[in-house]
């Protein structure tokens, strides 16, 4: 969480920070902002949208615990319908940064938490590059929020996943993964297009006339601009070719069985799947899919990602929400994740089989709280 406050540290003492080459830029011939990414990556892949909703969707449905029963009804309510974990963990994955606005009452508590979308906002920073504002941006209206209240409470919560070039905003999932996305889409228009136009491979004009003579320049640019119209590039792969006296076709290249494009959308879709931090499995990739190995990478996709995310998530709205509720903790309760059942059960067994071990500190180990008057 990006929370800079007055109280955070002495002015004296902060470091500079800069901007650095941001979040949604990246380098190579693959879609470089990030709604040009979300569009052919999320709207248009199924294997990217899949990983994002695994993700999203296990963080929302995870068992949540407050120290404080106002805390856990403000954290878990809907607000205009969206649901907070979810939409802060897709946010996280696609963009790398998550906005939760702290919308306040008149008796200045906190109403509701609203999650603003990240390529709206901007970070309006110092002389010395310290967040001081948020810019929210929507076609042409422009609304800034100050980082704090007058009471130096904020009223932003950012959230940020590791950028290395960047101080200010984090780095997604999406922009790693645009280059296999990009792989992915345009096997499947390949395939489309072969199918549509009888699958053929491309190959040569071979001009035999039998006298040894060649085309004029009229007829040599009147065939190039026929061959560029209608059979070069995907949209026309496969289509028929009708061809006049003297003309023979000659197949070069290799024919799509040949460059294996099944092997190769799946070498994508794995790709894409690892940048989200989803087994392949789970998609319905092909692969060892035995009952044993499912449950398996469900048990990884928990340990791995969904947990790890929603206790960043949990833990950053409880440091944010922290000035209206003292001593706020939020966490997931593993014991109730069914995911996470077996791997309880064991640690149950192992802690109840230590002899040692005093009854107190067994329910310690567990997570427990101790018996009243012990």
């Amino acid at each position: 969480m990006k929370w800079f406050g007055r109280k955070s540290g002495r002015e004296g003492s902060r470091p500079v920070l800069a901007r650095g080459q941001g979040a949604g830029a990246v380098l190579g011939e693959w879609p470089q902002s990030y709604e040009a990414q979300v569009r052919a990556g999320y709207a248009a892949n199924p294997v990217a949208q899949r990983a994002v909703k695994i993700v999203a969707e296990g963080v929302a449905g995870a068992p949540v615990e407050a120290s404080d029963a106002a805390l856990l009804k403000l954290v878990t309510a809907r607000s205009q319908g969206q649901e907070l974990g979810a939409t802060l963990a897709a946010h996280l994955l696609l963009h790398g940064n998550a906005y939760v606005q702290l919308l306040g009452t008149s008796a200045g508590g906190v109403a509701e938490l609203f999650a603003l979308r990240p390529e709206r906002v901007s970070v309006e920073t110092d002389a010395g590059g310290w967040p001081v504002g948020y810019r929210y941006r929507v076609g042409g209206s422009v609304t800034t929020i100050a980082a704090e209240d007058a009471a130096g409470r904020p009223q932003v919560v950012h959230l940020k996943a590791f950028n290395p070039v960047d101080d200010h905003y984090g780095l997604g999932c999406l922009g790693a993964a645009s280059g296999a996305i990009a792989i992915h889409n345009a096997a499947t228009r390949w395939n489309k297009a072969l199918l549509d136009n009888a699958a053929r491979p491309s190959g040569a004009l071979v001009y035999e006339p039998g006298d040894g003579s060649a085309l004029s320049p009229a007829q040599f640019d009147r065939l190039k601009g026929e061959m560029e119209a209608g059979f070069a590039g995907a949209a026309n792969a496969g289509r028929p070719m009708l061809l006049e006296g003297g003309l023979k076709w000659q197949a070069m290249s290799l024919s799509p069985a040949d460059m294996d494009f099944v092997g190769l959308k799946a070498a994508a879709a794995r790709e894409i799947a690892l940048a989200f931090g989803v087994p392949p499995m789970l998609i319905g990739l092909p692969g060892d899919n035995s009952y044993a190995n499912y449950r398996e990478a469900n048990k990884a996709v928990w340990r791995m990602t969904i947990l790890p995310l929603a206790d960043k998530i949990l833990t950053e709205l409880a440091q944010g929400l922290s000035p209206w509720f003292p001593d706020a903790r939020l966490w997931v309760a593993v014991d109730k994740v069914p995911a996470m059942a077996e791997d309880r059960e064991r640690l149950w067994r192992s802690v109840s089989g230590a002899e040692f071990l005093s009854d107190a500190e067994k329910r310690a180990m567990l997570g427990i709280a101790p018996e009243s008057g012990a």
